[in-house]
């Protein structure tokens, strides 16, 4: 072979592996889930994890559950999303009440949203005949819940050609049922800015 093809040979050599390494796909890793995430000033993991540690730590510092001799029995409403941009308002809702339900401060009744669930599930014990009625579980032994937790996400975005500054404010409240009292209420400040 002489010097031009061998040349050539090589040039081929090294585009087809070009082409490979090209075509493998994207690498993937694994990341700290505690790392700050910076992508974008969007709302993201790390102020997710910001405010619910926030708000579960308030809550159960709170008269209502730190004082109560029992652990008290809670529903959890969805989070309210007050911004313009999309957030899986589930996600704050469910964070939230693993964390408090992993303090073993409080207890949770199921919320309305999962009330449907619920009552489907005891109607198909009931009424199948399916099963042993020392099995099932009666109707008309649900726990009413003490307390209340309602909250919301809202946000300011403020923008120009160089610079996005986004501020959230996340409210949290906590509202006794048979009184209609507010007995905690909290909020957490988030403010990010992005510049080109």
């Amino acid at each position: 072979m002489n010097a031009i093809n061998k040349t050539i040979h090589l040039s081929a050599l090294l585009l087809s592996v070009a082409l490979l390494v090209a075509c493998s796909g994207p690498q993937v890793r694994y990341g700290d889930t505690k790392t700050v995430e910076t992508v974008n000033a969007n709302y993201g993991s790390t102020d997710l994890q910001m405010i619910a540690e926030a708000m579960t730590r308030s809550l159960l510092q709170s008269k209502a559950i730190s004082g109560s001799k029992d652990a008290p029995i809670v529903t959890l409403a969805d989070v309210k999303n007050k911004t313009s941009e999309y957030i899986d308002i589930r996600v704050i809702t469910d964070k939230i009440r693993t964390q408090l339900m992993k303090s073993g401060q409080v207890r949770f009744a199921v919320s309305v949203s999962e009330m449907q669930n619920q009552t489907d599930e005891l109607k198909r014990q009931n009424q199948s005949g399916l099963y042993k009625n020392s099995t099932i579980a009666k109707t008309g032994n649900m726990q009413g819940a003490q307390y209340r937790i309602e909250g919301s996400i809202a946000s300011i975005v403020k923008t120009n050609k160089d610079v996005k500054d986004v501020y959230y404010v996340f409210n949290l409240n906590l509202i006794n049922n048979e009184s209609g009292l507010l007995e905690w209420a909290d909020e957490k400040e988030i403010r990010k800015t992005a510049t080109r």
